[in-house]
C-alpha cells in the first residue's frame, strides 16, 4: 500500500513539475514597468527585482506604463514617437498627433513608415494596413479617411489635409 501511495506522489509530482516547464516556455517575459526620477521626470524601465533594466533618461519619454512585448517611447535624437520590441529595436515610427503619438481609435493608431501613413493595432502592436498613405485620418464608425494624394495647407500646428481623391477604408 506505501509502495503505491509514494508512487502516486511522484506521478503527481512530475505532471506538476512538467507543466511548469512548459508553461516557462510559452510564457510572456516579466513586464517592465515605467520608472521616474523624482527630480527631472526622465523615465525608464526596471523589472519586478528593481533593477533598472532600461536607463532612466535614454529615451526623451518613455510612453507605456507597464511594458510586455512593446513600448512607446520619445527618441531622443529625432524626437520622434516609435514602437520599440524588448531588444530595443525600432519596428516603426507612431503618427505624431497633438504633442503625442497617434491615440488609438477603434483599437488601431496611425503609424509612419518613409513618409507613409498606415495602421497598427493597440493591443499587439501589429501592422494591420501597410503604411501606404500620405494622408489618413483616425478610425470612425469602422471606417477611415484615406488618400494617395494630397496635400498639407496651414501653418504650425493648425494644419490639414486636402484631397480631390479621397478613399474610405474599412480595417480588412
Amino acid at each position: 500500500m506505501m509502495i503505491k501511495y509514494v508512487f502516486l506522489l511522484s506521478a503527481a509530482f512530475t505532471a506538476c513539475t512538467s507543466g511548469n516547464q512548459t508553461n516557462e516556455h510559452t510564457a510572456e517575459p516579466e513586464p517592465l514597468i515605467l520608472t521616474q526620477a523624482d527630480s527631472t521626470g526622465e523615465s525608464g524601465y526596471r523589472n519586478g527585482n528593481n533593477e533598472v533594466i532600461i536607463p532612466i533618461g535614454k529615451y526623451a519619454q518613455c510612453l507605456t506604463d507597464t511594458f510586455r512585448t512593446h513600448a512607446i517611447v520619445l527618441t531622443k535624437s529625432d524626437n520622434k514617437w516609435v514602437v520599440i520590441d524588448r531588444a530595443e529595436k525600432q519596428l516603426y515610427e507612431v503618427f505624431p498627433y497633438d504633442n503625442g503619438p497617434d491615440y488609438p481609435s477603434e483599437g488601431l493608431f496611425r503609424i509612419v513608415q518613409d513618409g507613409k501613413i498606415g495602421y497598427a493595432d493597440a493591443a499587439t502592436y501589429a501592422i494591420v494596413i501597410a503604411p501606404q498613405y500620405e494622408c489618413a485620418y483616425p478610425f470612425e464608425n469602422g471606417k477611415a479617411k484615406v488618400s494617395t494624394d494630397c496635400k498639407t495647407a496651414g501653418e504650425g500646428e493648425h494644419r490639414e489635409w486636402t484631397s480631390d481623391a479621397w478613399q474610405y477604408l474599412d480595417r480588412k
